[in-house]
């Protein structure tokens, strides 16, 4: 029997590659066989991920872009196309909040900074919708691809002090949905679009809020880890098998899903 979840000569990119959640997936896609083309604004990281993986066997190609310009994501798209002829993978994993459209505890919801909250809401939706309508191009052409979004946990229920970075989010969600209708619709069953939903991930944006300086938990890290069952947090590592289901002919009758990667945070009633 062959096996469902290997890659080998697929291409995918991933926007947000030279991230933590997004590099993670970058080596376990390229892992499972998958050529990479690791999208980011940032020339270093992009190519110290793109190094990482070719230093591990793997296949992969920079792609410096920023994926709220539309020029700059076109360039990328004709870059890995010319490379490799096709995308057919796209995990968009670029994203994230700002502190201008967080409610600091001592804030209401009238202190929220509108530039702020616009920006986080391009970078999460927009972020998503530009990269998708581009790289699709290849999968329409040829009836047959995958579409990862990332969402978060911000979009199942109301998270405090994220307003912004929830509505953002909750905004990929739907769009996921309606872009996996579509796509089923018009180009039959062989493009897939599903999404993501981590739960609590350490990472660059979040850390000074979830842990003390000590690496001990604050008081808002606390509660999340009371809140899941699994009582800690997610490793970076931890999305890779839901990536590469999703991506796989083992997933071939899913789509228009948002699969959690949570510990049991969104199935917690607190009780």
């Amino acid at each position: 029997m062959n096996n469902l979840f290997d890659l080998t000569g697929k291409v995918a990119v991933i926007t947000g590659g030279n991230g933590v959640l997004g590099g993670a997936m970058s080596d376990g896609l390229a892992a499972a066989g998958a050529r990479v083309g690791i999208l980011g604004r940032t020339e270093k990281t992009v190519k110290q991920q793109v190094d990482k993986i070719k230093a591990n066997g793997g296949e992969a190609v920079a792609l410096v872009a920023d994926v709220l310009d539309k020029q700059s994501v076109k360039k990328a798209n004709k870059k890995i196309t010319d490379h490799w002829d096709t995308v057919d993978i796209l995990i968009n994993a670029a994203g994230g909040n700002m502190p201008g459209a967080t409610i600091n505890p001592d804030q209401t919801f009238l202190d929220m900074d509108d530039e702020a909250l616009e920006k986080v809401i391009d970078l999460n939706f927009k972020g998503t919708y530009l990269p998708s309508k581009i790289f699709a191009e290849s999968m329409i052409n040829k009836k047959e691809g995958v579409i990862i979004n990332i969402s978060s946990m911000a979009a199942q229920q109301a998270i405090t002090r994220v307003m912004g970075y929830s509505a953002a989010k909750s905004a990929v969600d739907n769009f996921t949905r309606s872009l996996a209708i579509e796509t089923a619709l018009k180009y039959g069953d062989g493009i897939r679009v599903n999404a993501i939903a981590p739960g609590f991930f350490i990472g660059t944006q979040n850390r000074d809020l979830l842990l003390k300086p000590d690496g001990s938990l604050t008081a808002r890290g606390q509660t999340i880890i009371d809140n899941t069952p699994m009582k800690r947090f997610g490793e970076a590592e931890e999305l890779i098998g839901t990536a590469i289901w999703l991506c796989s002919s083992a997933s071939t009758f899913v789509t228009g899903t948002v699969i959690p990667v949570d510990g049991g945070f969104s199935a917690f009633s607190g009780v």
